[in-house]
């Protein structure tokens, strides 16, 4: 079964990270969440990839705060793709994970996106647009959910517009 693996640094992302496993439910797109840290249980983490991959996980995410090494640390152990979503743990906002997870060395790529629950969102979009890229039905909801978006705006806008006549 191919799926897409999200892995969490800790039980305190999970409330964040559960609007991207409820946007892959929205789209029917099969997933598994973990929580593994790079940095207190790093065999775990290294062993779930190898183990994931051969279950079929397709992409993954890593979520993380802080020194954000989640990422960097599935990307060393998979050629899939991977997509960071720094956290805010921090006193700096996340602005320490984000550094982290987009500053990978060269030949070593981490698609990172906006820190916190945008990022899961669009974590799960950007996971789903490279599945789409080998799967028709994934493709046409992808692309549904685009005209969906560009009708609100133009409802939006005409409600708006109304009001100021």
């Amino acid at each position: 079964m191919k799926f897409v693996s999200i892995v969490i640094g800790s039980k305190s992302d999970y409330e964040v990270m559960k609007s991207c496993s409820d946007t892959f439910e929205a789209f029917g797109v099969n997933y598994e969440m973990i929580i593994s840290s790079a940095h207190r249980s790093p065999e775990r983490t290294k062993e779930y990839v190898l183990d994931a991959e051969k279950k079929g996980a397709q992409v993954f995410i890593a979520a993380a705060g802080m020194a954000a090494h989640l990422a960097g640390v599935l990307t060393s152990k998979t050629i899939k793709p991977i997509i960071g979503v720094p956290m805010s743990a921090s006193a700096l906002s996340g602005i320490d994970a984000l550094l982290s997870t987009v500053q990978m060395p060269a030949g070593m790529p981490v698609a990172t996106v906006a820190i916190g629950k945008a990022g899961a969102i669009n974590s799960a979009f950007l996971a789903m647009q490279i599945l789409a890229l080998n799967n028709e039905e994934l493709s046409v909801k992808l692309k549904e959910d685009r005209i969906s978006k560009a009708k609100k705006v133009e409802m939006d806008s005409l409600e708006i517009e109304t009001l100021i006549q």
